[in-house]
């Protein structure tokens, strides 16, 4: 078996905003499998600055990797264990080499009738007008459920802006989400919360940076706002760390972003713990391409969930890979009619 790593740099159509500053590219890197004249291809989507992966050696491991794929999945995915990502990719490449179509890992009706995913649209922060000029379009669109960021501009514009959407539509019309990303201050998180609790939001997510776990926990004990934790979940790797910290939190959702936790078995283990504990929980891609979206919203859609999912992602670059994942009224699904690229995974071999 042949494994090499090709570098990609996703551009950005609009300059996206996030707590952490503005996004213009995204890079990427492909694994990509050879055996017996088949191919497989998965995406190794590290986040810089937010991957617990992002680190001097994660190049390194990217090569090691390719000259140890004849170790195995299950090996390999043990070894990877600081580097998520990796693990991500490499699951996804070894489902695509062993599938009849390498671009179909979980067939399902979402792949075979296009049943749809209900999916959140997302409102990248910006100025005040920026902002309403996303909601609109969202709402044209089709979409019944919102999500937010906030955090970087004014708090008072935030909240005129949620007030704005909630004088025009009930909760029942159009759920709201909002995301700080770790914005708020600890001494502060409390208040703010009970503000946007007035404005019937269905949850915030890391309202606080992570690792202050004692003031999340008491956060989550005393909200009168739902809290998902996102962020906090990243870099903890062991399985009774995992059980740990949610143990202790007790926050009322998690979001799994299956490229900083670990893949589809690290999304897993967070699922079933949760599921233990009465903790809720939904999928969110981490702005990979549509390689990785495509393995992500075929995984999702085999664990029923009925919530809408965070996997709107796809249309936001310039230089994205055509594939028949669309977005319609609110939903992603996988249109028949539409095909990936001749040759795509031949291509990017060259």
């Amino acid at each position: 078996m042949k494994a090499t790593i090709k570098k990609y740099t996703l551009n950005f159509k609009r300059p996206s905003g996030t707590s952490r500053g503005i996004l213009n590219q995204k890079e990427t890197w492909l694994l990509i499998l050879e055996s017996n004249g088949k191919y497989g291809i998965g995406e190794c989507g590290m986040f810089k600055g937010l991957s617990c992966d992002d680190v001097p050696e994660f190049d390194k491991k990217l090569n090691w990797l390719c000259r140890n794929i004849d170790k195995g999945k299950d090996f390999l995915w043990n070894e990877l264990r600081f580097f998520p990502s990796i693990q991500f990719g490499l699951e996804q490449a070894f489902l695509s080499l062993n599938s009849d179509n390498p671009i179909v890992l979980f067939p399902s009706e979402f792949t075979k009738n296009e049943a749809p995913i209900p999916i959140n649209g997302l409102i990248w922060m910006g100025d005040e007008g920026y902002m309403q000029e996303q909601v609109q379009q969202k709402l044209e669109e089709g979409f019944t459920c919102l999500k937010m960021k906030i955090g970087a501009i004014d708090f008072k514009a935030e909240i005129s802006l949620l007030e704005s959407i909630r004088n025009s539509y009930t909760p029942d019309q159009i759920e709201l989400r909002v995301d700080a990303n770790g914005a708020f201050q600890p001494e502060e998180a409390l208040e703010k919360l009970q503000v946007l609790s007035t404005f019937d939001l269905h949850s915030i997510e890391q309202p606080i940076k992570q690792g202050n776990v004692q003031q999340m926990k008491s956060l989550c004990n005393n909200t009168s706002l739902p809290i998902a934790l996102d962020e906090e979940l990243i870099g903890v790797i062991d399985v009774t760390k995992k059980e740990e910290l949610l143990q202790t939190i007790r926050p009322q959702f998690i979001v799994l972003k299956p490229t900083l936790v670990g893949g589809f078995k690290g999304s897993e283990e967070w699922i079933r713990i949760a599921e233990e504990l009465g903790i809720g929980w939904w999928i969110t891609s981490a702005l990979e391409s549509n390689i990785g979206l495509n393995a992500i919203a075929q995984w999702t859609y085999t664990l029923g969930n009925p919530m809408p999912q965070g996997l709107g992602t796809g249309g936001l670059f310039t230089n994205n890979f055509d594939c028949p994942l669309q977005v319609k009224k609110g939903y992603i699904y996988y249109d028949k009619n539409q095909s990936w690229k001749a040759n795509l995974i031949e291509d990017l071999c060259l």
